[in-house]
């Protein structure tokens, strides 16, 4: 695969920022997805979310992105959860979900429809892809949360002055808004699952995993719970493991066959 690092100015972030691309047209002509009918195949494009503290990395193998003919997007939404923050310069939703978008577009002639358009993360990154989605159902076709941190109602008991062993209210509040506010608000995916559903839209294709060892096991059982409730669609797994890159690994290869087979 071809590696790019692309440098831009971002209206979102209101400074210049760089994301990662991975381009599967290099090819091995003598390896199975070097034959014609692997070559010749539409090129999807998957944008890959990293969790809190991380950053831009490749954590799908690329022996996968050849066989299944698609290009890698790898931004960096610092820690944002992906969303649109209180303060100017935060709005990483609307970076992600429109003016990325509109960027890997007009520059690579790739995502151009939302059938050729996915999204996958983990952790932080695995709410960032749900999030997302559902926000912008009509950009993408697909997503995989991994691990998922659903952490809306938690954050909506918050009050001035608290927080927990990750982070204190004020960044909570950055990032999600007021928390007394939250639930109502499109920053909640509950609240996005029922406006697609008033509005009549085509859902995302949904993807879910959680370790059964992972302190963020109910939190995705009950959000696995709420979309069987508003029989919203969807592939929900869990599965032996612990909130690290094993078991997400693991359903990379899982998932992946799943989306772009």
């Amino acid at each position: 695969m071809a590696n790019l690092t692309v440098r831009y100015s971002s209206g979102c972030l209101r400074r210049p920022v760089t994301f990662k691309i991975y381009l599967p047209y290099d090819v091995d002509p003598n390896s199975p997805e070097g034959k014609s009918e692997f070559r010749n195949r539409k090129t999807k494009t998957l944008f890959l979310l990293h969790g809190y503290t991380g950053d831009a990395d490749n954590w799908v193998p690329e022996n996968l992105a050849n066989r299944y003919n698609f290009a890698i997007v790898i931004p960096s939404g610092e820690n944002s959860f992906w969303l649109n923050g209180i303060s100017t310069g935060h709005d990483f939703c609307s970076f992600l979900g429109e003016e990325l978008i509109g960027f890997v577009r007009k520059t690579f002639n790739l995502a151009q429809s939302r059938e050729d358009t996915y999204i996958m993360g983990l952790s932080m990154g695995g709410f960032g892809a749900l999030h997302t989605s559902l926000y912008y159902p009509d950009v993408f076709g697909k997503a995989a949360a991994l691990s998922s941190a659903l952490i809306v109602h938690e954050v909506a008991e918050m009050k001035e002055g608290s927080g927990n062993e990750v982070a204190n209210y004020e960044y909570y509040r950055e990032c999600f808004g007021d928390p007394s506010k939250l639930l109502e608000s499109d920053n909640n995916p509950e609240t996005l699952v029922k406006k697609i559903k008033a509005q009549n839209r085509v859902f995302p294709e949904i993807f879910m995993s959680c370790g059964t060892e992972d302190f963020l096991l109910e939190k995705n059982r009950e959000f696995h719970r709420f979309l069987e409730e508003e029989k919203v669609d969807h592939v929900y797994e869990e599965a032996p493991g612990n909130h690290d890159m094993d078991f997400w690994s693991r359903y990379v290869e899982k998932f992946v066959p799943l989306m772009f087979g």
